[in-house]
Parts: structure tokens; C-alpha cells; sequence
């Protein structure tokens, strides 16, 4: 069984040899240049110079001699930039800074500096609808970001592996809250509701131009496209159900059927967080696989989600908590979460394994060895009959 088999056997909830490993198929389960450059010097890895796939969190694609070291199963198929953008970095003081294609700025300190965080929000004070009605959004027809999408997808299929394409942007309600900025944002939720569904219209048309032509690409050769929205922080959601369910829920129904009228797909969405009480509602809308499964937050405990929504949902991520024991915990520690969520989540299929979300700058690399020694160890179907 290759890889691209025993993947689509576990997103189609049956049992393939093993549980199918991700590491870089996706930018949500994909690892920081830091941490990537510890672990292949831990493995006596050649040098090699990293990718950095997405800039903000300074996430690398995997090279293939370390995914097939690893025996990862999935490949992303990522969009190019626009022909009209080009990261251009400045100094600021102490910081290094861009603005990225939608005009939103980023910028990360100099000294010690992990990540860029978002500094600029270019409709924080934005006042009438005409303003977001016509504020200039990027072209998702842009050929440059179509011009490899091929290649991808068919180098990832003659190795036998799952191809996965990534979106044009972040998820709707995201890309909205930078262009607003978190405060007014949930304001606008409150009391503008007319700006929030101008915008996410916006939003999901633009997104539903990309993935026609993408899915009119490469929809015979990739097996999963990528969305994403952050709904819920540690304890609770971001706003209340019914806030979801009136001005998101509609729209993320509306884009999720488009994508899958498009081509015979697996629509895997991110949300991390406590977003246990908006599952029925994601499912609903369209959802085939729930992402990063985040164990450490209120009420994700990962055997009552495979109880009760295992038999529509794919969960990709739970594997072990980056939380609190990928990052801190010894690599026993490391190997028992995997163990123990292993075992949760393995029953029936329907069960990707990945770290929750992308593996941090902090995390050593004999962590990372022990969760996937624990995986190799503990992820075979047949131990568990």
C-alpha cells in the first residue's frame, strides 16, 4: 500500500495498514525554520537552505530527503505569488517589516525575533460601506499563481503520495479581522454586521475564483484542499454560536459547496481552539476534516470527538499536544501522549496523524524523533485487533 492509498482509505473512514503521518503537507502542520534546521542536523542531514513557505510564521516546506526519511505521506501543492507582489523587508527601529498583498503589515524584531506579528491593519478606520465595497483585494486569477500547480500535483502522484492544495489566502473571517484589526472586528460583529457581510461576500467570490480555475488544473490529481478560519481560543469560542451561525455559517457553507462542485475533493479546515460546540455547524457546512484537533483546549477531549463525530469527520492532528509536552516534556512523555492518542483516535480510520498545529521554534529535536518513533511504534492497524 502506498501512501496516496493508505491516506485515502483513512479519509474515507476504513482502516489502511497504518495511520497515515503528515509533516508538510500542509502550512498548518508543517514546522518553523528553526526547529527544521535543528532537526536535520540532529539526523546528520545535509545543510540545506530552507524554503520558508510562509513568511509570517517562517514555516518551511519539507525537503524530500526528510519526508521520505520520515516516511510522510502527504505533498502540498502550493499557489505562487501574485506577478504584481514581491516581499520587500524594511527596517523599522528594532524591527525587520513587510506589507504583505492585501496591505496588511507585519513586522518582527530584529533581535531574537521568532515570528511577525501583524502591526498594520489598513481598514482599522474604516467608517461606511463604501469603503469596504471597494477596497482593492488582490487578483486570484493571477497566472503566476497557477504555474506550477501541475507540476506539483504530478510529482506528488509519481511518488505515490496524497497531494493537497492550499488556498490563495487565509480563511475569510481571518483575512477580514487583519484588514480591520482583532478589536474592531469584534465590534463590527456586534454592531456592523452590514461591513462583515460585504466583506466575507467578498471574500468567498474571490476565493471561489481561485479554486475554479485551480480545481479546473489539478482537480484529477490532488486529494484535499486547505481552509481556514480561527473560531475559538483556549477556554471558549470567539464569538457566540449564533454570531457564527448569522454571518459565517452561510458564507463558509455557500464557498465549501462551490469547492467541492468543482472537483471530487476532501475539504480539510483549520480552526484551532475550543471549537467543539460549532462541529455540528461545520460539519453542516461542508466540512470532511477537522484541524489541528487541539487536545489542551476546553472540551476536545479526543474520544468523545471520536465518539460522537468520528463517523463524519476526519481528524487530522491530535497526535500530541505542542502545548505542553512536545515542547517541554521529556521524549517519554512525548512518546505516551502519542500512545494515548493513538489510541483514541485510531478505531474505524478516519485519522491523519500530525502534531497539533506546526511544530514551533522551541521544540528539540529529539522531541520530534520520539513523536515519530512513537507513531511508527504505536500507528499499525493491526496491533489493534
Amino acid at each position: 500500500m502506498n501512501s496516496r492509498e493508505r491516506a485515502l482509505k483513512a479519509l474515507n473512514h476504513q482502516e489502511p495498514d497504518r495511520v497515515p503521518f503528515d509533516l508538510g503537507g500542509t502550512g498548518l502542520s508543517t514546522i518553523h525554520i528553526t526547529a527544521y534546521q535543528n532537526l536535520r542536523r540532529f539526523l546528520d542531514m545535509p545543510a540545506l537552505e530552507p524554503r520558508v513557505t510562509h513568511v509570517a510564521e517562517q514555516l518551511v516546506a519539507v525537503d524530500e530527503d526528510l519526508a521520505e526519511c520520515l516516511q510522510t505521506d502527504f505533498r502540498p501543492v502550493l499557489p505562487g505569488l501574485s506577478s504584481l507582489f514581491r516581499y520587500r523587508f524594511r527596517e523599522e527601529g528594532a524591527y525587520e517589516s513587510f506589507i504583505d498583498e492585501w496591505g496588511i503589515g507585519w513586522r518582527k524584531p530584529k533581535d531574537g525575533g521568532f515570528y511577525y506579528d501583524m502591526y498594520h491593519h489598513p481598514l482599522a478606520a474604516a467608517s461606511s460601506l463604501d469603503e469596504f465595497r471597494t477596497y482593492p483585494f488582490p487578483d486570484p486569477l493571477d497566472d503566476q499563481r497557477f504555474v506550477t500547480l501541475r507540476e506539483q500535483a504530478e510529482a506528488a502522484v509519481a511518488r505515490g503520495k496524497a497531494a493537497v492544495l492550499a488556498g490563495p489566502s487565509a480563511g475569510i473571517a481571518e483575512v477580514y479581522s487583519w484588514l480591520r484589526g482583532y478589536e474592531q472586528y469584534y465590534i463590527d460583529l456586534a454592531l456592523n454586521p452590514e461591513y462583515v457581510a460585504c466583506m466575507l461576500d467578498r471574500l468567498v467570490d474571490y476565493k471561489c475564483a481561485f479554486w475554479e480555475r485551480a480545481l479546473d488544473e489539478v482537480g484529477d490529481l490532488v486529494d484535499v484542499v486547505v481552509e481556514a478560519d480561527d473560531l475559538a481560543g483556549q477556554k471558549r469560542l470567539l464569538m457566540a454560536p449564533t454570531t457564527y451561525r448569522r454571518l459565517i455559517k452561510p458564507r463558509h457553507r455557500r464557498l465549501f459547496s462551490f469547492i467541492k462542485e468543482q472537483a471530487p475533493v476532501k475539504l480539510f479546515y483549520h480552526s484551532c481552539g475550543a471549537v467543539r460546540p460549532l462541529i455540528p455547524d461545520l460539519i453542516e457546512a461542508g466540512i470532511d476534516i477537522l484541524n489541528p484537533v487541539q487536545i489542551s483546549a476546553e472540551g476536545m477531549d479526543l474520544g468523545e470527538l471520536k465518539q460522537k463525530y468520528g463517523q463524519d469527520l476526519v481528524f487530522w492532528g491530535g497526535g500530541v499536544d505542542t502545548q505542553r509536552i512536545l515542547n517541554t516534556g521529556t521524549p517519554k512523555a512525548v512518546k505516551e501522549s502519542v500512545r494515548r492518542n493513538i489510541e483514541a483516535l485510531v478505531p474505524g480510520g478516519g485519522f491523519v496523524f500530525a502534531a497539533v498545529h506546526d511544530i514551533q521554534s522551541d521544540v528539540p529535536p529529539e522531541n520530534i524523533v520520539a513523536m515519530w518513533e512513537a507513531w511508527n511504534e504505536y500507528g499499525v492497524y493491526e496491533s489493534f485487533v
